[in-house]
């Protein structure tokens, strides 16, 4: 019995020293090798006193057919890669016609062919997707607001995934994210 239990020990011992050495050594390695691949990117759009900051990682091309392949339609996904992408507004929005108060949330969206669905989620994640199975890390329960946006097709082949913020008119700023031959528009105002 004695025998039995200083096994077990050992084992959890190891096992204990097998995480930290994953979570402090392994997984920080990790994170920065895919940064070289999809590098991080802050947007930043400031008018008066409103300020919009989005944080996101841009993945490349690479000759890969993108949305309906690498990213399939109908699928949640994070908007990039890497950890989630995040948008914090320090005013109360209307994002197509719809309010969001002001604050710190993570972007999602549902491609498809014709339109996006993307979501703002008042929670912050790790990483964008679970590593046991790579499906988006989004818990749908922390949802507080989810719009539809259409598609346009880009004269040019946008070789990194991009979110800008302009301003094509006075009382309007559009969120614009862009990949491959797509580029998907979302009107913002501040309420």
């Amino acid at each position: 019995m004695k025998k039995l239990k200083k096994i077990l020990l050992w084992t959890v011992g190891i096992i204990g020293l097998l995480l930290l050495a994953f979570n402090f050594i392994l997984w920080p390695i990790l994170k920065k090798q895919t940064k070289k691949i999809s590098p991080e990117q802050q947007v930043t759009y400031a008018k008066g006193d409103l300020k919009i900051d989005v944080f996101y990682c841009s993945p490349s091309k690479k000759d890969r057919e993108i949305f309906g392949g690498l990213v399939p339609y109908g699928e949640v996904w994070r908007t990039g890669a890497n950890e989630a992408t995040t948008f914090t507004t320090n005013k109360d929005l209307m994002i197509s016609g719809q309010p969001l108060k002001a604050g710190k949330y993570t972007i999602w969206t549902i491609p498809n062919e014709d339109s996006w669905k993307i979501i703002f989620n008042s929670k912050m994640y790790g990483w964008g997707v679970k590593l046991t199975d790579q499906t988006a890390a989004r818990n749908p329960e922390y949802d507080v607001l989810s719009v539809e946006a259409n598609v346009s097709n880009s004269l040019n082949i946008v070789e990194e995934f991009s979110i800008t913020l302009n301003e094509p008119s006075s009382i309007t700023t559009v969120m614009i994210f862009a990949w491959d031959n797509v580029v998907v528009p979302l009107p913002i105002r501040v309420q």
